[in-house]
């Protein structure tokens, strides 16, 4: 009987919270609406009563229908303000203040895009003229659904100035200065965006249904969190389980060869577990090695190891021998007497156990900068900042998982999209595929089907401008192959789409931190796209990109597009950037020169008939350095279209 109270009681006060008039959190004060457009205005009021909405001289009415929404729809006005807006339903009233026409942006994505000015470059600078900046910023909170919701959970529209503008999304904020200077236009910014989110996350339900690349794999997707859960420890267990490791003690664990630990799955540091291959908000302990060869020389030298940051208790072992058990500062050096190493192959193996530093958030990894994380000697160091390691969750220990983003597909659309539409805006940015590298080669699919899923829900072919991934990770060649590589050229490919441009920014990131503070030339370059395509700005430039090649007498022709007049950076003249392959598919760095002022001439002695050229092909392609006249980095490319690294990777 208490219980039926309850539930009573609950869908009561859930019902008149209904009836009162109200309008969806994205309008309020100091709000940016779009200009040139029909405004749609909605919310929520009794069932059946009359609404009006009034603002700049139009008033329109609407009806709440049987479960209380009620929508309008205002006329195209020109840009303008500040007015006041006001919902009236009965004796019911709501007043909006200084309401702004002008132009609207949705930015999206994971972390670069959530990226704050306060952590970028020219943070300070831009604080001085900030309060004249006509530009507006909404966050919307972080939240997921299993269920598509009908409102976002807060936010509210804040103007710039001294005090605010360190918390807007960077990118965003360049992006805007540089459209409302030239437009004379108050821009909003509407961030809806998420760190280290998959683009799967951001697709609905019904996109991902419909999808024949996605289809089949979304009809099995968990329709409840206890689905979320069981899926999730399936496959933690699939891709762990060892029964041949499964009963040994740690001690024994770290006293093993390196070949033992080639069957675990490779990770990366630094980075959280969370972030690691089928460890996604996993909450639990576990292991981690990385095996670390030096010569012989230095097994009689003193070190200091650093391994950045953890929020885990560390048991730390070189070579089977315990030289740490327990909690560590932030940034620890452990000095190391001589003899601790061995020439050849040196297990670093760490047991990385439930910490209190910080309980309210419990997720094992190292963090930091990833020249925090090495082994120095007094004449060399080596870096630990790779994905040379191996990670092995500790199954027999108690563990669960934190519900997540990345747990399933359409969890932020359903929570962090869905609610927006159809709130009427300019276009999209977009700044994410970190997430995705792992599954880069389908990401030719998943990446257009989003934008396509976004514009059908808004009904709209509105522009959608996103920025190629910038350089991050190692300069491997490509017979080793990059992951990051396919993923950029999966971002290339989706230019196939209509109103699409893509921002170059391999030259502005930074290869040790996947978060490049340079988010200036990455706001000017997707302003440079839409003050072109969108608002028909002539002065504005295109990142040249690979048009065709031509193979002949022992070298390579290359033709771009968008390339009246092409440079090298480089104060002694020599362009980098290009490898050469032949019939037997094997890469070579090759040499190269610009012809004619817009072509480049590849060859390479050791490929005598090259039949494929690649450019910038790496990780972090941050030695390429071949530019329009005007600034913009030519696109990373390839010629070929031969197996990658992650052709039969899929989201599962």
């Amino acid at each position: 009987m208490r219980t039926f109270c309850i539930a009573f009681i609950l869908s009561f006060l859930f019902l008149q919270s209904q009836a009162q008039l109200s309008t969806a959190r994205i309008f309020g004060d100091h709000m940016v609406l779009q200009r040139n457009q029909d405004i749609p205005i909605w919310g929520w009021s009794a069932k059946g009563t009359k609404v009006s909405v009034t603002l700049n001289g139009q008033k329109v009415y609407a009806k709440a229908d049987a479960q209380g929404n009620w929508k309008v729809s205002l006329k195209p006005m020109e840009a303008g303000g500040p007015y006041a807006m006001t919902v009236t339903s009965g004796k019911s009233k709501i007043t909006y203040s200084d309401v702004m026409i002008g132009e609207v942006w949705l930015c999206s994505g994971q972390s670069n895009m959530e990226f704050a000015l306060r952590n970028a470059l020219g943070y300070r600078s831009e604080l001085k003229a900030a309060a004249q900046m006509n530009i507006r910023h909404f966050k919307v909170p972080n939240k997921i659904s299993i269920e598509p919701e009908k409102d976002i959970s807060g936010g509210q529209w804040i103007k710039a100035d001294t005090n605010t503008v360190g918390d807007f999304t960077a990118v965003g904020y360049f992006f805007a200065k540089k459209v409302s200077q030239e437009l004379h236009v108050t821009v909003g910014l509407l961030n809806s965006s998420w760190g280290g989110t998959q683009v799967e996350s951001w697709i609905s339900k019904d996109a991902l249904l419909n999808s024949p690349e996605l289809g089949d794999v979304a009809k099995n997707l968990p329709a409840d969190w206890d689905g979320v859960s069981k899926r999730l420890d399936k496959q933690l267990r699939d891709a762990y389980y060892k029964p041949e490791t499964a009963n040994l003690t740690t001690e024994q664990l770290a006293s093993q060869p390196a070949s033992l630990f080639d069957s675990w799955l490779k990770g990366s540091v630094p980075g959280a577990w969370e972030w690691q291959p089928k460890l996604y908000s996993y909450r639990g302990q576990g292991f981690t090695e990385r095996t670390i060869k030096l010569d012989d020389q230095y097994a009689n030298r003193k070190s200091t190891l650093r391994l950045g940051q953890s929020d885990a208790d560390l048991a730390i072992y070189i070579n089977g021998k315990l030289i740490n058990n327990g909690p560590l500062p932030s940034n620890f050096q452990l000095d190391l007497p001589a003899g601790t190493w061995k020439g050849g192959d040196n297990i670093l193996f760490i047991n990385l156990k439930s910490g209190q530093k910080n309980p309210t958030w419990f997720g094992i990894g190292f963090y930091g900068q990833g020249n925090d994380l090495y082994v120095s000697f007094p004449d060399t160091t080596v870096n630990l900042a790779d994905n040379n390691w191996h990670n092995m969750p500790d199954l027999s220990k108690p563990y669960h998982f934190n519900y997540l983003p990345n747990n399933t597909g359409y969890l932020l659309y359903n929570a962090m999209i869905h609610p927006l539409i159809p709130y009427a805006i300019a276009g999209a940015l977009w700044y994410q595929g970190e997430a995705n590298v792992g599954r880069a080669f389908q990401y030719r699919a998943s990446f257009p089907l989003m934008i396509t899923n976004w514009r059908n829900e808004w009904k709209r072919e509105f522009p959608f401008y996103f920025v190629q991934l910038s350089s991050f990770g190692g300069f491997q060649g490509s017979d080793k192959g990059s992951e990051w590589a396919e993923l950029r050229e999966a971002q290339t490919m989706t230019l196939k789409l209509p109103k699409t441009g893509m921002a170059i920014t391999t030259d502005v990131g930074n290869a040790y931190d996947i978060h490049p503070r340079d988010k200036a030339d990455v706001g000017f370059r997707l302003a440079a796209k839409a003050l072109t395509l969108t608002y028909n700005k002539s002065r504005f430039y295109e990142s040249p990109q690979f048009n065709s090649v031509d193979f002949k007498d022992g070298h390579a022709d290359i033709k771009f597009s968008y390339a009246d007049s092409l440079i090298v950076k480089d104060k002694y003249g020599y362009l980098k950037g290009f490898e050469l392959a032949g019939a037997d598919h094997k890469f070579y760095f090759a040499q190269a020169v610009i012809i004619d002022g817009n072509k480049v001439k590849v060859w390479c002695d050791q490929v005598k008939q090259p039949v494929a050229v690649r450019y910038a092909w790496t990780d972090a392609p941050i030695d390429a350095n071949l530019f329009s006249k005007e600034g913009f980095p030519v696109a990373p490319f390839r010629s070929d279209n031969w197996k990658g690294l992650t052709d039969e990777k899929k989201f599962e």
